[in-house]
């Protein structure tokens, strides 16, 4: 196994990818990103990829996440992306990009990099649940329990506030309802608070861009689980996925 990958990060606002040290988790050179186009229909979507990939200079297999769950290497659904991509995946991919692709849910990669390389890797809470979420256009989520990562849970789409969680707690609905910090927070802690009800974690860790910023939040949240930022911040779903191309994982 070479100790480099390239992966590539599909979000409903902007695509990101670079080429991951598998030994460290960190990017080998610089990282890129244009945005996602608008509608972000698959061929669209995939000739931005396929300029993340050129602006590299890689030439190999490559791992890429889109934001939904992933079965057998196909999207089942597409909260964040065009509804066209249900039903498409790996296979498609792979034949426009010319090259092996493994494909994966954006929060479940973006977890997989923390518990290998970032908070969870040798955090007390890894021998029990442990769940990272990423607040952006909306909430992704990751579950872990043992150390090994629950796919797929979506805990985003959880019904509060008469509508999914994400529509009123994303970093997303922070920005578009002009929200202080304050008052972000507290919709925050009460989707943590629901999220813990049902999962009884030992540990949430905090990502999405916004995690940047978290000495402006962390300190808001009221919830009986200890939290803490991710350690990669944004560039986790690069390396984790990059890490499950590297070991030929395809959910």
């Amino acid at each position: 196994m070479s100790n480099q990958m390239m992966g590539v990060d599909v979000g409903g606002s902007g695509i990101k990818g670079g080429i991951v040290d598998l030994v460290t988790g960190e990017l080998v050179g610089e990282r890129h990103k244009l945005k996602t186009p608008k509608p972000s229909k698959p061929k669209a979507v995939t000739q931005i990829i396929a300029e993340v990939i050129a602006m590299a200079e890689w030439d190999g297999p490559i791992g890429c996440t889109l934001p939904g769950p992933v079965q057998g290497g196909l999207m089942q659904t597409a909260a964040n992306v065009d509804d066209g991509w249900i039903g498409r995946g790996a296979e498609y991919l792979s034949q426009r990009l010319k090259r092996p692709v493994t494909l994966m849910n954006d929060a479940d990669a973006a977890g997989v990099a923390e518990m290998a390389w970032g908070i969870g890797r040798d955090h007390p809470a890894r021998s029990g649940v442990v769940i990272l979420l990423t607040f952006g256009t909306g909430i992704g989520s990751a579950v872990f329990t043992n150390g090994e990562l629950v796919s797929n849970t979506e805990l985003g789409h959880l019904q509060m506030w008469d509508d999914s969680a994400e529509v009123r707690a994303s970093s997303n609905a922070k920005d578009s309802e002009k929200l202080s910090w304050e008052e972000w927070a507290e919709r925050v802690s009460a989707y943590l608070q629901y999220v813990e009800a049902l999962f009884w974690p030992q540990l949430f860790i905090f990502g999405g861009g916004v995690s940047r910023k978290h000495e402006k939040f962390l300190h808001l949240l009221e919830t009986r689980t200890p939290i803490v930022p991710a350690a990669l911040r944004n560039n986790a779903g690069i390396a984790g996925v990059a890490l499950a191309a590297s070991r030929g994982e395809q959910p």
